[in-house]
């Protein structure tokens, strides 16, 4: 199966067909850290009738509304930034009630559902005045019917984490994407780095698009890049970290570090690692909310290292 290319907005077009139920996306692609076309592909959505669903995951609220540029539905893990710890698993579907999903190309709305009394799911929620008249079909579809019969159910307590985290997470992500662009700084301008990516910076490929998308000086918590020495280097430099903990996971408040080469992808050959933008000098950094000074100088002695 292949899928549309997120850099090439015109690669997704030629792939709507009959069957295609959605266009589907990352506000910002892990690894690769490149920022979805929203303009370009959020037209195209809308002329095929199709909705447009983005997992916003490593951008968080606080960075990017993708509903305001043309999503129909946003998904996050709320694993990552929302919860902010690493210490419970969920995530959220939040519908912006802006998608028709009357228009033929959508029969689970427009025909009865026998396991739900007949109900048609369009004709009674397309304008539910007890929501004040709003489109709320796909998400009352998804709590009657999906949500029954899949069982997606999150954990009180995790729900309790979650929560929680949620209330400091527009002062976390300020820190966090602070804390990153120094990083990304530092890292740029460091003898043993080849290659530095991070959309704050202007050099950056994608710093246009992330400065159209999100919110003023806030460009995200997550970097790349290179270590001289390739593989062997990447992995060394892994070992000599001592604040940032070596973990795949991206969100927490403290500063994780990964070699996806030695470790998350290491079951790939170098051209199936290259296919999914890991070069083998590749280091994955998710910048906690640490003080600056402690992260540099933890890079600094292990890139020394």
């Amino acid at each position: 199966m292949r899928g549309a290319d997120a850099e090439d907005p015109a690669s997704f077009e030629p792939l709507i067909d009959g069957k295609t139920k959605a266009i589907y996306g990352d506000t910002v692609g892990n690894p690769k850290l490149n920022v979805f076309p929203f303009a370009e592909v959020s037209k195209i959505a809308k002329e095929a009738k199709l909705p447009l669903v983005i997992d916003s995951t490593v951008a968080s609220p606080a960075v990017c509304r993708p509903i305001e540029h043309g999503a129909n539905i946003v998904i996050h893990s709320l694993t990552k930034f929302i919860g902010g710890h690493g210490t419970s698993i969920g995530g959220i579907v939040v519908d912006a009630g802006n998608f028709d999903w009357g228009s033929g190309r959508f029969d689970e709305f427009t025909q009865p559902d026998h396991s739900y009394h007949g109900l048609v799911h369009w004709d009674a929620f397309k304008a539910f005045e007890p929501a004040g008249g709003a489109n709320i079909a796909y998400i009352m579809k998804m709590r009657l019917q999906w949500l029954r019969d899949i069982g997606n159910c999150a954990a009180p307590f995790n729900s309790f984490q979650q929560l929680q985290g949620l209330e400091t997470l527009h002062l976390r992500m300020e820190r966090h994407c602070e804390n990153a662009h120094k990083v990304a700084d530092f890292l740029e301008a460091h003898d043993s780095v080849t290659w530095v990516n991070y959309p704050g910076l202007k050099s950056n490929v994608h710093h246009a698009s992330a400065k159209q998308y999100f919110d003023t000086d806030k460009y995200g918590a997550l970097v790349g890049f290179g270590v001289k020495g390739g593989l062997a280097g990447g992995s060394k430099f892994i070992d000599k970290l001592q604040l940032f903990s070596h973990l795949a996971n991206i969100g927490d408040a403290k500063s994780l570090a990964i070699h996806p080469a030695t470790t998350t992808h290491s079951q790939l050959d170098e051209a199936d690692q290259l296919a999914a933008g890991l070069t083998p000098d590749f280091v994955r950094l998710s910048v906690g909310i640490e003080d600056i000074e402690d992260l540099l100088a933890d890079l600094d002695q292990a890139l020394k290292a």
